[in-house]
C-alpha cells in the first residue's frame, strides 16, 4: 500500500492543501490516518475518492452536495462527466483517476472518445501531451508509483506506435530529416515519442534512436545518415554533469546539424543559442520551427531543369 501527504493529494488532484483541510474539517471528506510517529497520511482509496469529488467539483457540484453522495452514486456522476463533457480539464481529471486505478478499459474509452471527437493529432495535442507534462511532475515528486506511471506510459505508447506505423514513409528527396533521442539517464520518452509521430506526420524523415543514448552511440548513427536536425530533451533526471559541457559535446557529435534542445534544464541553463542551436520552450515551440524549416521534395520539372 502507498502512502500519501496532503501535498501529494494536491498535486494528484489539482486542489490546494488549504482547501483540502477545509474539505476535511467541515465535510469529513478525507480521514486521514496516523503512523507510528502520529503523522497524518493517507492511502490509495482516499486518493481515488478525493479525484472523484475533484472532478465533480470542477464541473459544478457543490461540495456540500457532493459530501452527502455515496461511494457508487459518486462514481457514477463521475462515469457520466467522464464521457459527456468535452472540457480537456475534465479529460485530464478523468485520465488522471484511470491511472490511479490502473483501469485501462476506462482510459481507452477516454482517449477513443477524444480522438472521435477531435481527431488523433489533436488528442495528442491538447489531452495526452499536458496528461504527460503532468504525469511526469507526479512522477518526480513520488506521487505517484512508478508501476502506475508504467502501466499509463506504455497504454500511450501502443496508441502512439500504431498511429505511427499507419503513417506513410517521407521521400526519400525530401532534405527534411530528423534525429530524435534521449542522453544516458533519461527514461521519460513519451512526449519523444509524440514528437516522432507529429514530425514524421508533416513529412520529415525520422531516425528515431530512443531513450538512455550515449554519445558514442549517437555518433555512430549520425556519421550513417547525418540528418539535418538532431533532437533532444533534458530534463530534471539529467545527472550525467554539466548541461553546459553536455550540450559542446553534442554539438561536436553532431557537426554537421542544427541541434534543437527543449526540457527543464535546457530551457532554464544561460546556454550560447546560435544558428546550430536551437532551444525550443514548448511542443508548440518545437512543430512551430519544424513547420517553418520543413524542405519539399524538388518537383519533377525542377528536376528536369537540373538535369
Amino acid at each position: 500500500m502507498a502512502i500519501y501527504s496532503i501535498g501529494d493529494l494536491a498535486k494528484l488532484s489539482g486542489v490546494k492543501a488549504h482547501t483540502l483541510r477545509v474539505w476535511e474539517q467541515r465535510y469529513g471528506i478525507l480521514e486521514p490516518k496516523r503512523n507510528d510517529a502520529n503523522v497524518r497520511y493517507y492511502d490509495d482509496d482516499d486518493v481515488r475518492h478525493l479525484l472523484n469529488i475533484a472532478l465533480l467539483n470542477r464541473n459544478g457540484h457543490r461540495i456540500s452536495t457532493i459530501a452527502k453522495l455515496s461511494e457508487s452514486e459518486l462514481s457514477k456522476k463521475v462515469a457520466e462527466i467522464s464521457m459527456v463533457n468535452g472540457e480537456y480539464s475534465t479529460h485530464l481529471d478523468a485520465l488522471t483517476l484511470s491511472m490511479v486505478e490502473m483501469d485501462e478499459a476506462r482510459f481507452d474509452r477516454i482517449l477513443s472518445l477524444n480522438i472521435e471527437q477531435l481527431g488523433f493529432e489533436q488528442t495528442m495535442l491538447t489531452v495526452i501531451f499536458p496528461f504527460l507534462e503532468k504525469l511526469s511532475v507526479l512522477w518526480m515528486t513520488g506521487s505517484v508509483k512508478p508501476v502506475q506511471e508504467s502501466f499509463t506510459s506504455g497504454l500511450i505508447r501502443r496508441k502512439l506506435m500504431v498511429a505511427i506505423e499507419e503513417l506513410p514513409h517521407p521521400n526519400l528527396d525530401s532534405g527534411s530529416s530528423l534525429m530524435l533521442f534521449l542522453p544516458e539517464g533519461e527514461v521519460q520518452e513519451m512526449s519523444l515519442l509524440l514528437l516522432h509521430y507529429l514530425s514524421r506526420k508533416r513529412g520529415y524523415r525520422v531516425y528515431y534512436l530512443g531513450r538512455d543514448i550515449n554519445l558514442k552511440d549517437l555518433e555512430d548513427a549520425y556519421q550513417i545518415v547525418k540528418p539535418r536536425f538532431v533532437f533532444t530533451m533534458i530534463t530534471e533526471t539529467f545527472t550525467t554533469g554539466s548541461v553546459a559541457d553536455y550540450v559542446q559535446k553534442l554539438l561536436q557529435t553532431c557537426s554537421d546539424s542544427t541541434v534543437l534542445l527543449s526540457g527543464y534544464q535546457a530551457v532554464m541553463q544561460p546556454l550560447a543559442v546560435n544558428d546550430r542551436l536551437k532551444v525550443l520552450r514548448s511542443m508548440q515551440e518545437t512543430l512551430g520551427f519544424l513547420g517553418e524549416n520543413l524542405e519539399q521534395p524538388p518537383t519533377t520539372s525542377a528536376l528536369r531543369k537540373s538535369a
